[in-house]
């Protein structure tokens, strides 16, 4: 399968744990107590390099300067999540969409959106692939993998939570 590098940095929604495939493409972002976060594993590699785009573009969306991460990403999961990771891609900065909105996007059923939920709750990529994004249809603060108060710091900091 290839090498697997690792780095952790410095949030202020705590250490993030960075993986990134042999060509450097991330694979994952963690953050501590995540369900389902990756831990270091045997045989991966300690390399803060193929990980400075990422922190220098992190640095500046937790700064309030970047609202478009542009990283090579890699991720590996079923057709369906796939699809779903990648409608997460296009909800903006700001913005927000629900759990049937992202159904309909991957032209799935209504009766989909729980395996949705199931797919948003597995992506590997916290915070650049934007699943705090996902709400409720009725506008609640709903599951985060992060858990929900880091999601409510990411939609405030992105001006979401706090608008009048």
């Amino acid at each position: 399968m290839g090498d697997t590098y690792w780095t952790r940095i410095a949030s202020p929604v705590g250490e993030l744990l960075l993986t990134a495939d042999g060509r450097g493409a991330l694979t994952s972002l963690s953050v501590p107590g995540q369900k389902g976060a990756r831990s270091v594993e045997a045989g991966w590699l300690a390399d803060a390099g193929p990980f400075r785009a990422a922190e220098q573009q992190l640095a500046a969306y937790f700064a309030g300067e970047l609202e478009e991460f542009r990283l090579e990403l890699s991720t590996h999961g079923t057709d369906f999540r796939e699809r779903v990771w990648s409608a997460l891609d296009g909800v903006p900065y700001g913005g927000t969409t629900t759990y049937g909105q992202i159904a309909a996007r991957i032209g799935a059923s209504r009766t989909a959106v729980r395996a949705v939920g199931g797919a948003i709750g597995a992506n590997p990529l916290l915070i650049v692939r934007p699943c705090h994004r996902v709400i409720g249809a009725d506008g609640s603060m709903t599951g985060y993998a992060g858990g929900l108060e880091r999601k409510v710091r990411l939609l405030t900091l992105e001006g979401v939570v706090g608008r009048d």
